[in-house]
């Protein structure tokens, strides 16, 4: 069995992180888990306009969420690094 490909092939604009939800991301939470992760470290999920609050709360309730920000804006971040 190939597990690579059990997701299908990636799709040509980012989606939503949560759960069996296939829109297109808006947003980027980024977070880390500091039993896990170094402090400058950041994770991402991404999320759709629906799911944003829910993942958000998610992430927030266990400490890990650090920022939320637009995909446009995380993009535009990364190119200036």
């Amino acid at each position: 069995m190939n597990l690579a490909n059990l997701s299908g092939p990636s799709p040509a604009t980012p989606q939503c992180s949560a759960k069996g939800c296939r829109a297109d991301a808006v947003w980027v939470l980024a977070w880390n888990n500091p039993k896990l992760h170094t402090p400058d470290r950041r994770k991402t999920w991404l999320a759709c306009d629906g799911h944003r609050e829910h993942l958000s709360q998610f992430l927030g309730v266990r400490g890990f969420l650090k920022d939320v920000v637009t995909l446009a804006e995380w993009e535009e971040a990364a190119g200036r690094e």
